[in-house]
């Protein structure tokens, strides 16, 4: 279930050397020893530091290369919103939930979820919810492949500020960490170049625990996100089949809802 998530998308290895306890690191080039059947695709990016640089970026495409990304310490597989042949075009739209870190946390962001699924669907956008694995939630609207990261960016800031305004305490937009009071709406993870753990992705988190798809009707009280271990997730699959295959089969043009939220916004 996992590699259909990251095929055809450049592939950003987060190497855990040490394990999950030591300092990681973000690996975009594809390292020398990668095989010859791992295929790569080369985009230009511009680090921080500024300027522009070529990168050969790994496609996990296969069991095989999700093997090869385990095997070099890669824990939770990290790829873009895009594909390579329109990179350029995001698939979807990413709303990241990140809770305050208390014993109320992921039960804020599951209320938080739900209100970004509710603001959407004014918009007449479906949305799909998945845990992080990593304490915090994931709400992805697939969209077409027509609009830009500048587009998708502008769209979940706008909507954001808007629940956030609407439930002051439960959803933020507070970029400074000690300002904030609710679950923080990273919509800056919309920028190109941006990554995500995949759905099905193990976290580097005691217990390994997966950032699992949901159904909607799972996103409520006494959701934890820690009983979605390994083996959970492998009898879900079985069971259900992937929850988010939706996600990858598209989603309308983000233009008319981002009309309709201008129009909502006076």
């Amino acid at each position: 279930m996992l590699v259909p998530h990251l095929r055809d998308r450049p592939f950003t290895m987060k190497r855990f050397g040490h394990g999950i306890e030591a300092q990681f690191y973000f690996q975009k080039q594809a390292p020398k020893h990668v095989p010859s059947w791992i295929p790569t695709a080369r985009f230009t990016t511009h680090p921080r530091e500024g300027g522009s640089r070529e990168v050969d970026f790994a496609l996990v495409n296969s069991r095989e290369a999700v093997l090869f990304m385990v095997q070099n310490n890669c824990i939770d597989m990290n790829a873009w919103y895009s594909r390579v042949d329109k990179p350029d075009r995001p698939d979807f739209v990413l709303f990241d939930l990140d809770p305050p870190e208390d014993d109320e946390g992921f039960a804020l962001a599951v209320r938080a979820a739900l209100l970004i699924r509710d603001a959407l669907a004014e918009v007449r956008l479906e949305s799909w919810a998945k845990t992080s694995g990593a304490g915090g939630m994931h709400v992805l609207a697939p969209i077409q492949r027509r609009s830009t990261f500048r587009d998708t960016h502008a769209f979940a800031e706008a909507l954001s500020k808007r629940v956030a305004e609407a439930n002051p305490g439960v959803v933020t937009t507070e970029w400074l960490k000690e300002k904030r009071r609710g679950v923080f709406v990273d919509y800056h993870q919309n920028g190109a170049g941006k990554t995500i753990a995949s759905a099905y992705s193990v976290r580097p988190k005691p217990g390994a625990p997966v950032s699992t798809p949901l159904r909607w009707e799972e996103v409520g009280e006494g959701l934890d996100w820690r009983a979605f271990t390994m083996g959970e997730v492998l009898r879900r699959v079985e069971r259900d089949g992937d929850l988010f295959a939706p996600v990858l089969a598209g989603g309308p043009a983000l233009g008319p809802a981002a009309r309709g939220l201008e129009r909502a916004g006076g």
